[in-house]
């Protein structure tokens, strides 16, 4: 019997309900089409350095608002240069980053291992660093108590649930709870996170709140490097960070 040789290439093949706009993102982004066709059936493919998407028409009812139609991971050594090149096009096509609504693509913080890129018709295309811990503890590490648990739990929901609104509840919820007692590090990332969640889920009417109390909080020249690496936009603490 021939011995099977260890050398596949997998292709995912997506679900399609926008094929122009979905072309056009992803040769905003820098791919290459290297397959169109509409008739008489649908068939598109991309290519981008290493790796192809390949779609086809979505199942009748398939509501990309719904960000359910699909999706695949893309494995790397190391994903911040894949999201300095996505969002450096973005900006260049867009004049700015797309973070909400679809298409877009998520923030992505500083030592952070995934992030994702949703395409028009709603697929998540998820690139993950190759030396991602295999395990993630929901709620936040056992290891960790109070505020600084609230805070890692809060990383989990927005870098692997993508979940903007649930991490702003919890950190909202933690920091009434402990911040009164955590170290002034812990606020101050807590209310740096905070604050940046309110701008993106456009609630700034509770950001003076939390700047002041930031402001009023001692960090060392350190202290406050961490809390801007911390965010995704650290121009956004620029008025209430600790100088």
């Amino acid at each position: 019997m021939t011995e099977v040789q260890p050398n596949e290439t997998t292709v995912p093949l997506l679900g399609c309900v926008a094929p122009e706009e979905t072309l056009a993102f992803w040769r905003a982004l820098g791919f290459a089409v290297t397959y169109e066709q509409t008739r008489p059936y649908l068939y598109l493919a991309v290519r981008w350095s290493g790796f192809e998407l390949h779609y086809s028409r979505a199942a009748a009812g398939v509501d990309p608002a719904q960000e359910h139609t699909g999706g695949c991971l893309v494995m790397v050594d190391a994903v911040a240069p894949y999201h300095a090149a996505f969002t450096a096009a973005m900006r260049d096509a867009y004049g700015k980053v797309l973070v909400q609504g679809l298409p877009r693509i998520t923030r992505f913080r500083p030592g952070a291992s995934r992030f994702t890129v949703m395409d028009p018709s709603g697929n998540s295309i998820v690139f993950i660093q190759r030396d991602e811990p295999a395990e993630v503890e929901y709620g936040g590490s056992k290891r960790l108590q109070g505020l600084a648990k609230v805070l890692d739990n809060a990383r989990i929901l927005r870098e692997f649930k993508q979940d903007d609104l649930a991490a702003f509840r919890a950190l909202n919820s933690g920091l009434r709870r402990h911040g009164d007692t955590a170290p002034p590090l812990e606020q101050a990332t807590a209310l740096a996170q905070l604050i940046e969640l309110a701008t993106v889920l456009d609630e700034p009417e509770r950001v003076p709140a939390w700047g002041e109390r930031l402001r009023g909080l001692a960090l060392t020249a350190d202290e406050r490097q961490q809390v801007e690496a911390a965010v995704t936009e650290p121009a956004l603490l620029g008025p209430w960070l600790p100088g």
